[in-house]
């Protein structure tokens, strides 16, 4: 089954970019990277060192819900170019990630959810997404629950 790894859309991206309020109704916070461990949501890289990188708490859901959880990610301070691939990112640098499964109206599928070696992904994700109860796919750190990326089947 071919996989698309959708980066955090464009316009979420520039609203924070441009200084918008993230989940918590808060500004993002600037920090400098220092080239480790810090990957942008957006363009799907590591901030380069001594580049600036925005902190902010964003929620991966159109609406709040009991399901919608919200975290810490982190963003290029600068306008960057989406990320889009079919093939695992290179910014997915830790051993190993979280990875859920979703319903269509945005729930936890119970029992999709599973602590995955990183070069596992692609074939946990393609068993997931092969259940018809089961629309898309979160990957989130392993150590803190952070979203990274959606995964969806390719069109």
């Amino acid at each position: 089954m071919p996989l698309a790894y959708q980066a955090l859309p464009t316009e979420i991206a520039r609203h924070y970019q441009q200084g918008g309020a993230d989940a918590n109704g808060h500004p993002p916070e600037r920090a400098l990277s220092d080239g480790q461990g810090v990957p942008c949501r957006h363009c799907m890289d590591i901030v380069p060192a001594g580049q600036e990188f925005l902190i902010l708490s964003h929620r991966p859901f159109p609406e709040a819900q009991p399901y919608a959880e919200q975290g810490p990610i982190f963003l290029c301070a600068e306008a960057c170019k989406r990320g889009a691939t079919t093939v695992l990112p290179a910014f997915l640098q830790s051993p190993e990630y979280i990875l859920r499964g979703y319903s269509a109206d945005n729930r936890i599928v119970y029992g999709s959810g599973a602590v995955v070696d990183t070069s596992k992904i692609p074939a946990a994700a393609e068993t997931l997404l092969a259940r018809e109860d089961i629309a898309y796919l979160h990957v989130r750190s392993a150590s803190n629950n952070c979203y990274h990326l959606r995964i969806e089947r390719q069109a």
